[in-house]
């Protein structure tokens, strides 16, 4: 989703440019000046209690503007994301709206800050009064609101800057040179987004040769937990040690070794695009995991990709491997091949489900052309990637 807060002082301009951008980015549009007017219009109790704190120039209680948010945010399905027009204003209603995205399974993509000289404020909102009429626009209300402003708004500037999210535009010029300001600083901010794909099918369905490829393609970087912990064992680490037999076995490594690894892989690249995931999650846990590990770092899963193939297919693959200079310990012997199978059938397979659920699976068939496969692969992390920064 592409969640933006439109910030900047009484008078900035934030009101037409948010309508621009929601429409172009197909947003849900939140104001919560728009919302609060309409209550005080229809006389609700909400509007009631905000109209007098409004018309002094004063911020509204935040237990109110909580309330007019979350009954306002009905996400419809042609939606992309939402657009805050007047809210966070306070560093408090930072933390407030960081809590309500999280209940949405979201976060803010960006502050875009219009940045526009007191004088030029003052003379906007004048005219304004002259035209409209608002209560809010005289010259008394305008400079308790300015005062407001910088007492109690500016300090969300430290609070999103500290997080990278804070982006300050020139406000001054015409709607569309503003627009055009706003539009770049998106698609900047749109173009950094990491794409994070995971690779997901049975023991040999050919994740590892796609992953490899698709990884090449995309300019992602390829993390595989099963490569990883060989060449600890090669190394004879003491994550080594503990994962062999796991591995010899064919069963899945300890948790905590996989994560260890794969955080200390994606800090090797911290200019990476994204990375792709094969062999990792192999569980209902990991999955959850793996959510949490990219949360912490401001991101998600963005795709996965599932190769379809039955037992028999991974089973002469397999087999034909064991005879190849890339064999696995795990190759050599049939019954460890099919406990493999029969741990992916009973543990892994669940995963797909979760995010399936979650709108992210698609599923391939394992059986045509490699080729082909990749071609149809590609499409799809290339209709990911678009979906995710449109």
């Amino acid at each position: 989703m592409l969640n933006i807060a439109l910030f900047g002082p009484p008078g900035a301009g934030k009101g037409t440019q948010a309508r621009l951008l929601a429409e172009k980015y197909k947003l849900t549009y939140i104001s919560t000046g728009d919302i609060l007017r309409k209550e005080i219009a229809d006389g609700s109790l909400l509007g009631m209690k905000a109209k007098s704190v409004i018309e002094k120039g004063g911020l509204v209680d935040d237990e109110i503007i909580v309330q007019i948010i979350e009954a306002s945010i009905e996400m419809n399905p042609d939606s992309n994301g939402i657009l805050f027009d007047g809210f966070p204003r306070t560093y408090a209603q930072a933390y407030i709206l960081e809590g309500l995205l999280l209940k949405m399974n979201t976060r803010l993509t960006c502050l875009l800050s219009l940045e526009v000289p007191r004088e030029v404020l003052m003379n906007r909102m004048l005219k304004r009064f002259e035209s409209e009429k608002r209560s809010d626009d005289t010259l008394e209300v305008i400079e308790k609101r300015l005062l407001e402003y910088d007492e109690k708004t500016m300090p969300l500037i430290d609070f999103y800057n500290e997080q990278g999210k804070y982006y300050p535009i020139d406000g001054l010029g015409s709607i569309d040179e503003v627009n055009n300001r706003l539009v770049d600083c998106i698609e900047k901010v749109l173009s950094q987004t990491w794409i994070n794909i995971v690779m997901f099918g049975p023991p040999g369905s050919g994740k590892g040769t796609q992953s490899k490829k698709l990884a090449e393609k995309f300019n992602l970087v390829y993390v595989s937990t099963g490569e990883m912990i060989r060449h600890e064992i090669e190394q004879q680490t003491e994550w080594g040690k503990i994962a062999q037999p796991f591995l010899d076995n064919g069963d899945i490594v300890p948790d905590d070794i996989a994560i260890r690894l794969i955080e200390r892989k994606i800090q090797k690249y911290p200019d990476a695009k994204g990375f792709i995931f094969k062999g990792f999650p192999s569980t209902l846990v990991q999955a959850y995991i793996l959510d949490g590990l990219l949360k912490r770092l401001d991101s998600s899963v963005t795709t996965v990709l599932e190769i379809k193939a039955s037992s028999l297919q991974a089973i002469k693959r397999l087999v034909a491997r064991s005879k190849t200079g890339n064999a696995r310990s795990y190759d050599k012997n049939t019954d460890i091949i099919i406990h493999r199978l029969e741990v992916f059938e009973n543990k892994t397979s669940v995963v797909a489900d979760y995010y399936k659920k979650q709108g992210k699976l698609a599923s391939f068939d394992g059986s045509v052309n490699e080729n082909q496969l990749f071609e149809e692969m590609s499409c799809a992390i290339a209709k990911a990637i678009k979906e995710v920064r449109k």
